[in-house]
């Protein structure tokens, strides 16, 4: 599939998070709106207000748009913006899970359920305790648990969150070069709360050091995704103002991991954002960019490209203009 082609043209959607349920590939986007909101660096003006389920058969099969599948007025702990969510499928149940901002307008991180992949979902009454911050992915591994990787610095609050609670005196853009990881928990049984405390992902440089904050071309700033090749574990992530998905390699779950390079080149828009899943026998990297609305970034509009391995279990980069 041409990578300049977006999958629906009929809203706009950003931040997509596809997984195979039902044998049959759903797409987990943010639905971007232009809600008037004056553009700033804590991202008020992506005042996304509800989620839409896509999904198909196969890449280049027909589109279908499953509706309104959660809204903020659906959320009783509502404050505003519904940024990036993901979903997860066990024992007969899907879970939806949803950053939003609450009453005091900090993030947390929701939880909503239904018996089908498309929805409608039903949020539980409050957010997931101890949670915190934006862009939840959640990952499934080979022996069944479940653990979510969150996180995102500047309007994602991340950064407020270093002393282990929140400060909202903390700058939006710390200018010390000491990380600031993505975060990952594994998740209860029932899907619904963190097993047990959340743990700072190191991400390492080729000497094993940590990535300072400084290290814009590789450092931590939003978007966590993980996969699985070959029995590696691949976590691949946005670096933010330097518009970079990068990814780092490791050998178990909660890291560490070091960095490996980048999978693809700064796209037309300010933010970038993914997730990578095999399908009939090939693997595929779904992403946004803001061609669509000719650069207006809160206007995006997702995408997929076939992503390719080397023989040495690195990725090929792409070019996010082609």
């Amino acid at each position: 599939m041409p990578s300049s082609k977006p999958l629906v043209t009929h809203m706009f959607t950003a931040d997509p998070r596809a997984h195979v349920f039902e044998g049959r590939i759903y797409v987990y986007p943010s639905h971007d709106i232009d809600a008037g909101v004056p553009e700033n660096d804590e991202g008020d003006h992506f005042d996304m207000r509800d989620y839409h389920v896509i999904s198909m058969d196969e890449v280049g099969g027909d589109v279908v748009d499953h509706g309104v599948a959660l809204s903020v007025e659906d959320i009783p702990w509502a404050g505003r913006q519904l940024w990036s969510n993901d979903a997860a499928y066990k024992d007969g149940t899907y879970y939806l899970y949803f950053p939003l901002k609450d009453r005091n307008d900090v993030f947390r991180i929701g939880v909503a359920t239904s018996k089908s992949p498309a929805g409608p979902f039903k949020p539980e009454p409050e957010p997931i305790p101890g949670s915190f911050s934006i862009d939840p992915c959640v990952f499934r591994d080979d022996d069944g648990a479940h653990y979510m990787y969150f996180g995102g610095l500047w309007g994602g609050q991340l950064q407020r969150w270093r002393s282990g609670s929140y400060e909202a005196s903390v700058p939006r853009d710390p200018m010390d070069d000491g990380p600031i990881g993505p975060r990952v928990v594994r998740l209860s049984d029932d899907m619904k709360h963190f097993a047990e405390p959340v743990r700072e992902i190191r991400l390492l440089d080729e000497h094993g050091e940590p990535i300072g904050l400084q290290d814009r071309d590789r450092r931590f700033f939003e978007a966590s995704w993980m996969h699985k090749y070959r029995g590696t574990y691949y976590f691949s992530y946005s670096t933010g103002d330097t518009h970079l998905l990068a990814y780092a390699t490791g050998d178990n779950p909660y890291g560490p991991f070091t960095y490996r390079g980048v999978i693809l080149t700064p796209v037309v828009g300010w933010t970038t954002h993914h997730s990578i899943l095999e399908h009939k026998g090939k693997w595929w990297m779904f992403y946004h960019d803001s061609t669509l609305s000719e650069g207006k970034t809160h206007l995006r509009s997702v995408k997929v490209r076939e992503l390719r391995y080397r023989p040495d279990g690195s990725i090929e980069p792409m070019e996010g203009m082609d």
